[in-house]
């Protein structure tokens, strides 16, 4: 089995938990996460797409520790916010933002919509840089809705109130961490990220 080892950029401790659980079904490559050195600063998320936010992120990495480093960068986008909040979606409510405050935000944004106009999706971008600024990036993209009122205790983010499609109702927090991952935009980016690491020679 092919071993590899990448350092993570991202400093979200639920996010890291999800990716860990995610790669670690994967076949015939054994990926192990190191952590974000402490020396290494977190840098401004500035670029206006999830994957400049991703690279952004990975190459901070890449460069400071001169390992493969990996990052991802997942936006919610609601058809009735013109693609909103996208690449905010971490600040929606402001730089000092946290989970629930920016689950309000949405939901307020969203008062008058009816049920059947919140069509939203999740996108998520992984990305791996090498320190020669090599990259593989991939996609995953899961399509849904937002719920009225918040539902379900698992999950972070707007998990509370994205009713993946064909759920009838149920939100991804309300689902087993196990099923979440295998349906969510970073288990597909993140899955099809370590396939495509099988394969390649980065160093």
């Amino acid at each position: 089995m092919k071993l590899l080892e990448l350092v993570t950029a991202t400093a979200n401790p639920d996010k890291l938990q999800e990716i860990q659980a995610i790669l670690a079904s994967q076949e015939n490559l054994d990926i192990v996460l190191l952590p974000r050195p402490v020396t290494v600063p977190v840098p401004a998320e500035d670029a206006d797409t999830l994957e400049g936010n991703a690279r952004i992120k990975a190459k901070c990495v890449a460069d400071a520790t001169g390992r493969l480093a990996v990052a991802d960068d997942t936006g919610l986008e609601v058809d009735a916010l013109g693609g909103a909040p996208g690449v905010y979606s971490a600040r929606f409510a402001g730089p000092q933002a946290n989970y629930e405050d920016n689950v309000a935000a949405l939901l307020e944004a969203l008062a008058d919509v009816p049920v059947q106009r919140r069509q939203a999706c999740f996108r998520t971008i992984a990305l791996v840089r090498a320190p020669d600024g090599a990259e593989i990036a991939t996609e995953g993209v899961l399509e849904g809705a937002i719920g009225v009122v918040p539902q379900g205790s698992g999950g972070f983010g707007y998990d509370p109130v994205f009713i993946p499609n064909g759920y009838q109702g149920q939100t991804l927090a309300e689902l087993p961490a196990r099923e979440k991952n295998h349906i969510s935009a970073r288990g597909q980016a993140f899955r099809q990220l370590a396939k495509a690491l099988g394969a390649a020679k980065l160093g």
